[in-house]
């Protein structure tokens, strides 16, 4: 190119830009970007209900890892045990036992608390447990559920626990027989958690007295 062209066109200016034609292909780009971007029917289709289902199932989950039971664990023989604190009006020592003739042999006898006889249930002769003999560690787990009560004997109290109702199974092989009767269910500690609403009603426990005046 010669000088004189250069000076030329060097003094006609820079060359218009065409905005109409940018937009254009600025519009154009954005049309495929979002088509690219868009799912299918079936594709949204599908992520909504998986949506739907993984909403439906967190309630359920949260509501599960927030159950559970509130339980009195004690010692039977060796054994641990557990019933629910909701069934439990309290727990007291073991004094002043009377026992009751011609009553069976799971029935300890009576005591006299606070001026109310309640019946005292050896729940090892029940469930066939070996015999340890009463101590001072033996306490009484007051249960009652509407108008039945009666107490437990306990060899120790242990304390009171929570206890997730997920980590809770229905029963294990070596629980057999009667035991396996009135369980509510096994922790993975081997907390044998009884059914004391069933022990409350079972009418071959309760045992009705009559004393003739």
């Amino acid at each position: 190119m010669k000088t004189g062209e250069k000076a030329s066109r060097s003094k006609q200016g820079p060359v218009p830009v065409d905005w109409h034609a940018v937009r254009q292909r600025l519009d154009k780009a954005r049309g495929a970007i979002e088509h690219a971007w868009t799912p299918s029917s079936a594709e949204t289709l599908r992520v909504l209900m998986a949506r739907a289902q993984a909403l439906g199932r967190t309630p359920e989950a949260a509501e599960t890892a927030g159950e559970h039971l509130d339980v009195v664990e004690f010692v039977l023989a060796h054994e641990r045990y557990a019933v629910e604190t909701r069934h439990v009006r309290e727990v007291a020592p073991l004094e002043n036992l009377t026992p009751l003739p011609c009553t069976p042999a799971f029935v300890l006898g009576i005591v006299n608390l606070r001026g109310e006889i309640l019946s005292v249930i050896d729940i090892k002769k029940f469930f066939e447990l070996p015999e340890q003999g009463l101590t001072d560690l033996n306490k009484i787990i007051v249960l009652q559920s509407g108008g039945m009560v009666f107490g437990i004997l306990a060899d120790a109290i242990a304390g009171v626990r929570r206890i997730p109702v997920a980590g809770i199974q229905p029963s294990l092989p070596t629980l057999t027989g009667i035991r396996e009767d009135y369980l509510l269910g096994v922790t993975s500690e081997r907390l044998v958690i009884l059914d004391a609403e069933r022990l409350l009603t079972d009418e071959s426990i309760v045992v009705q007295e009559q004393v003739a005046g």
